[in-house]
């Protein structure tokens, strides 16, 4: 993992060695704006990043394709066969819900260190913030029915499948139909059938019985591969068939055509037939717009299984994360603040803290951004989770996270979670963290 890197980070670090060998930095990694439609973000991915600096190392078969590029000095590959990430990392906790500029990981060692782990960083924490913000706006739009991820086959490869199924879960999924990620992060599974099973049977009916006695208290079946109606009057027929001989249909499955109205005359049905604990679940390119028009229209859906737009972001694929340098060690060692001044992408200087500041119901009002110790009333975000290159953060369980990021919304103004983005939610720059840039922004022009 060492090589996932983009090749400047390489070039930059032998040109460090050469120069500033002995120099510390901080670096911050945040989101500058937030796509269409998005209000906030669900930090994700801090398991992966530490797990990551914690086994940082360059093998010799790594050092033996670098020296093949003729780019590196033997002393500078020398350097690498000895590196260990031995910095200081602050984060943010995974599931915590945050906004624009304010850094999600900081991070302080020395600047070759700190330069080589950009683009796992930001590669790690772009696709499961993205994710995970994905994935909480669908489980507001749904209310209190569960949503399921359904994306492995549309998934951007096998990583981003396992990563998505993790992400999703944290922003409150109640499940995955992705097995591997099931067995390692003890993810619910969930699962019906494909309408080639259906059509692998000469009748509808033999599909669902076949099913049914395989799996008499597991069965979800699968109502549209022919003629919705009939198929779910075959279910219903199915399922008296199993509670006759003391077992329960567990659901139906509607995948295609007016779901809110299939889902409805479904649920008159089922009733009818005394079948009300039997559920019905919905699927089909749903997404949190879809879902929140379905359940506007009156649907009788109990959970719905989300994919492709949800395990790709299909309408915010990327996020705008970047990772900026804030300050920076002098000859005397002595860490001097620095920002960028691009027109358009200008950073904050200095090592910085986010505060939220909470009223007295502890509901959230207003977040601010500061510098590291400075007095400001609320709450400091970002914790310490190494030190010295030693993981000193007792990481929760998926389960336990899931709850803080179900939990940390819920403090939220309810207008946060409209998936129109109508609403902003305060983030200010602390009087301190304002003079600062300002007066630096001055003295950098005046230097160059």
């Amino acid at each position: 993992m060492a090589l996932l890197v983009d090749l400047y980070e390489l070039t930059m670090a032998q040109s460090y060695f050469v120069y500033k060998r002995n120099t510390l930095a901080t670096f911050d990694l945040f989101v500058r704006d937030l796509p269409p439609n998005r209000n906030y973000l669900v930090a994700c991915g801090l398991t992966d990043v530490l797990n990551y600096l914690k086994n940082l190392r360059f093998s010799r078969q790594d050092l033996d394709y670098l020296d093949k590029l003729k780019l590196f000095s033997q002393d500078f590959l020398k350097f690498l066969a000895r590196l260990k990430f031995k910095g200081d990392v602050w984060a943010l906790p995974e599931g915590t819900v945050c906004f624009t500029q304010e850094p999600i990981i900081r991070v302080t060692a020395s600047i070759i260190e700190a330069q080589i782990i950009e683009s796992f960083l930001l590669n790690t924490v772009n696709l499961q913030a993205m994710i995970a913000s994905k994935a909480s706006r669908v489980v507001c739009a749904s209310k209190d029915r569960k949503v399921y991820d359904f994306s492995l086959r549309r998934t951007h490869g096998s990583d981003a499948a396992i990563k998505v199924a993790r992400s999703s879960y944290i922003a409150g999924f109640c499940g995955t139909s992705n097995v591997l990620s099931g067995m390692l992060y003890k993810i619910p599974l969930v699962g019906t059938m494909a309408h080639s099973f259906v059509m692998s049977f000469k009748q509808e009916m033999d599909s669902f019985l076949a099913y049914a006695h395989v799996f008499p208290d597991k069965s979800i079946l699968l109502v549209d591969t022919y003629d919705t109606k009939k198929g779910i009057k075959n279910a219903i027929e199915v399922a008296d068939y199993l509670k006759a001989r003391g077992h329960c249909l567990q659901g139906i499955r509607l995948d295609s055509g007016d779901i809110a109205y299939l889902s409805a005359w479904a649920r008159r049905m089922l009733d009818e037939a005394g079948l009300d604990y039997v559920k019905i679940f919905a699927s089909g390119n749903l997404d949190e717009f879809k879902i929140r028009n379905l359940i506007k229209r009156g649907a009788q859906v109990d959970s719905f299984g989300v994919g492709t737009n949800m395990g790709t972001s299909i309408d915010a694929p990327s996020l705008d994360v970047i990772y900026k340098i804030s300050e920076v060690t002098d000859d005397n060692g002595e860490f001097l603040p620095t920002m960028k001044l691009s027109k358009g992408k200008v950073t904050y200087p200095g090592r910085k803290q986010v505060f939220r500041v909470e009223d007295r119901k502890k509901r959230f009002v207003k977040d601010v951004l500061g510098l590291e110790g400075e007095k400001v009333r609320g709450r400091p975000l970002l914790v310490k989770v190494m030190q010295k290159g030693k993981i000193i953060y007792r990481a929760p369980s998926l389960d336990k996270i899931r709850n803080f990021a179900q939990n940390n919304l819920s403090r939220f103004p309810e207008k946060l979670k409209d998936i129109h983005a109508e609403y902003q939610y305060p983030v200010l720059i602390s009087p301190k963290l304002f003079r600062l840039r300002q007066n630096l922004t001055q003295q950098l022009g005046d230097r160059q």
